[in-house]
């Protein structure tokens, strides 16, 4: 339908619903009353300038208000890391032909709805100890877990997993291994007071005692965030695949999927010095390193820190990301596999705003109202599929 049959068709009341949200999502607006005034406007200009000059105009309106609101979305949404409302505010762009979508207020019900659908992750995850035991944290009652020597591990109201030392521990150096499935996250206090967000389908190997003079963790695979207490006389330092982090007293995130090229070190507060193999480099808030593995070249870049750290604060933020890499995230966190009708969709830039405690429908759907895409999701399985029309 012509825009100018959808306009008359709603100044004489014979919109439907769908057509209804199509104008307000192509406007911007929630009101009618404002909705009637634009459409107006607009009839009365697109008498006077060629249709392909209006579309233009208007994608360039819609362009900086879905700028206004990502910024608005980023400084407003409240970080919180277990609980985060399903039926939160998305705004959707994509950069490579033109289309700009602001979503707002899907409800759980109207989710509930597609049949074919998966839950968002949780928190979840197993310890496995130094002594070879392993310990299933999702599921176990508050309180103690496991008891070693003089470390005592427990599981506190909040369901974050503390270390504790009596000073009792002897002289070997015993590590236990954190594992976060796919679906899960998980957070986990350390005896000095430091504290490790890990995100889903990581493993961090940690030393049972942070009382002696080194604390040093390693990344084995995944993405975690650390918030640091600083002791200059015990560097805090972070291993992952040849490259160390030392804080200076500091909050930052190391991302070493190993389907990713390169290691990244982003840095929120503090300062860290990153190492790998014979080079070093120190990093100021704002900045990313980016290592990798097969070369000591570090590459440091100023970057959007709320991006880096979205993933921490329940939230996935997207800016020109290629729908590939979007998809790496979304499969790690529903727990699903990713199949593409055509290898080309892969390099689509999307820009999104969305939480990560909806359903997989949800944030999928959205990506569909931009008209570059579709999904089909079946069981663990989701299909990228070429919007033909």
């Amino acid at each position: 339908m012509e825009n100018s049959e959808l306009y008359q068709q709603f100044l004489n009341g014979e919109c439907n619903r769908e057509e209804l949200d199509q104008l307000f999502r192509y406007f911007g607006t929630a009101s009618e009353a404002e909705l009637k005034e634009m459409i107006l406007v607009e009839m009365e200009k697109s008498e006077q300038e060629p249709i392909a000059e209006s579309e233009q105009r208007h994608l360039k309106h819609l362009q900086g208000q879905l700028t206004k609101q990502i910024f608005k979305e980023r400084k407003s949404i409240i970080s919180l890391w277990p609980r985060i409302a399903a039926a939160a505010s998305i705004v959707i762009a994509v950069s490579a032909g033109g289309y700009f979508i602001f979503h707002k207020n899907q409800t759980a019900q109207q989710i509930a709805q597609n049949q074919n659908d998966v839950a968002p992750g949780s928190n979840k995850a197993i310890l496995k100890m130094a002594n070879g035991k392993q310990v299933v944290i999702t599921g176990a009652k508050n309180g103690l877990l496991a008891q070693q020597g003089g470390t005592t591990i427990t599981k506190t109201a909040d369901g974050k997993l503390t270390y504790s030392n009596s000073g009792n521990n002897n002289s070997i150096m015993l590590y236990d291994t954190l594992i976060v499935p796919r679906g899960g996250q998980h957070q986990i206090k350390f005896s000095d007071g430091s504290i490790a967000f890990v995100n889903a389908d990581s493993k961090l190997r940690i030393p049972e005692n942070f009382e002696k003079s080194d604390r040093t963790v390693e990344l084995i695979s995944g993405e975690a965030d650390f918030q640091v207490v600083h002791n200059s006389k015990s560097p805090f330092r972070v291993k992952v695949k040849g490259q160390i982090t030392e804080d200076i007293g500091t909050e930052f995130n190391i991302n070493a999927y190993p389907e990713e090229t390169t290691i990244k070190t982003t840095l929120l507060t503090g300062v860290v010095k990153v190492y790998s193999k014979s080079k070093s480099s120190i990093l100021k808030p704002g900045q990313q390193s980016a290592v990798n593995p097969s070369s000591s070249t570090i590459r440091v870049y100023n970057v959007d820190t709320d991006e880096a750290f979205a993933w921490k604060n329940g939230k996935f933020m997207f800016n020109s990301t290629p729908l590939e890499d979007i998809m790496r995230q979304l499969s790690r966190w529903y727990d699903v596999d990713v199949v593409y009708q055509d290898e080309r969709i892969k390099q689509k830039q999307f820009s999104a705003i969305s939480t990560r405690f909806a359903n997989a429908s949800q944030v999928l759907h959205d990506l569909e109202l931009t008209g570059e895409v579709k999904f089909k999701i079946e069981g663990k399985r989701i299909t990228v599929l070429k919007n033909n029309y």
